[in-house]
């Protein structure tokens, strides 16, 4: 079955109208959450979202999400390169496709000096909200222990 895509009217015309939540959410000085004024600022925090969560972990949509902590647990071979782009490009395309991708780099971390052993992957996306957005990216900072950093 098809999903039928249609095209949502631009939200964020009235300056002091909140289009969102911003991710993280924690904002302690203007209140409870961050909130997002323009539809450019909200994709960017719906695609943080869509990037950190894993498929199976929303209720009613467990496809929404990626694979990319499933991934982090298979051998450190040149194809988990591959793997990883191919699971973001597939998520964004299907769940968000106003979001035109540039490009997906992702680099292994290995610094095996001794007994302070690191290893990692970092993912960079590289990316346009529609036709109209500027570019913008994303690095997503994965530890060893699994722990993800957004930059």
């Amino acid at each position: 079955m098809a999903r039928i895509l249609k095209q949502i009217l631009v939200i964020d015309t009235e300056k002091d109208v909140a289009v969102g939540i911003k991710l993280p959410f924690n904002n302690p000085t203007k209140g409870l959450f961050d909130l997002s004024y323009s539809t450019e600022e909200q994709a960017i925090s719906n695609l943080k979202n869509l990037l950190l969560t894993s498929k199976g972990e929303r209720l009613y949509l467990p496809n929404f999400g990626t694979g990319i902590i499933d991934l982090l647990f298979n051998p450190n071979t040149p194809e988990i390169v591959e793997s990883l782009s191919d699971e973001i490009s597939t998520a964004i395309s299907f769940w968000m496709p106003y979001i035109i991708i540039n490009n997906i780099d992702v680099q292994n971390k290995i610094n095996s000096l001794g007994n302070n052993a690191e290893h990692g992957i970092s993912i960079s996306i590289n990316f346009n909200v529609t036709n109209r957005g500027a570019n913008q990216t994303i690095v997503l900072d994965i530890n060893q222990n699994g722990a993800i950093t957004v930059q």
